[in-house]
Parts: C-alpha cells; sequence; structure tokens
C-alpha cells in the first residue's frame, strides 16, 4: 500500500444518519418534539429525502456540544432558540 492510499484510509470518514425515532430515542424526546423544533428551525441540521427525515451524527454532535453550559446562567443555543 502506497502512502496516498494509506492517508486515503486514515482520513475516509463515514457518514452516519439518524432518524427521527432515533434521534427521539437518544434524546429521550418524543418525535412530535422534534417535528415541532424543525418548524421553529431549532435543533440539529437535518435533511429530507424522499419524505424522510436525517440528521447527520457530526450535526447532532454539534449541536450538542453547542447546548453545553458550565453554569446555570450561561446562555445554551437551546435556550437562546426558543
Amino acid at each position: 500500500m502506497d502512502s496516498c492510499q494509506l492517508i486515503r484510509k486514515k482520513t475516509k470518514m463515514e457518514l452516519v444518519h439518524f432518524n427521527q425515532k432515533q434521534l427521539a430515542a437518544r434524546w429521550h424526546l418524543s418525535e412530535a418534539c422534534l417535528e415541532r423544533w424543525r418548524s421553529e428551525g431549532i435543533g440539529p441540521k437535518f435533511m429530507k429525502l424522499k419524505g424522510c427525515v436525517l440528521y447527520g451524527q457530526v450535526d447532532i454532535e454539534a449541536y450538542e456540544e453547542s447546548c453545553l453550559a458550565t453554569s446555570t446562567k450561561t446562555p445554551t443555543a437551546q435556550a437562546s432558540a426558543g
């Protein structure tokens, strides 16, 4: 294996997606809550393919990161969006 193949193999990113049901289970929310969030522009980025809503794991983790707080006085992305 040459060095270019090795670099490509190491940097190849596997894209993982969650459907609405899977994300609702991950966050212990109802699917209706996620539907409302999408209509209000809250939550992680999503895509819609042939009527199916999918969330990229990268986008889910970015949203989770944006919601982290170190104090109750620190506003989070979710609090400021809603």
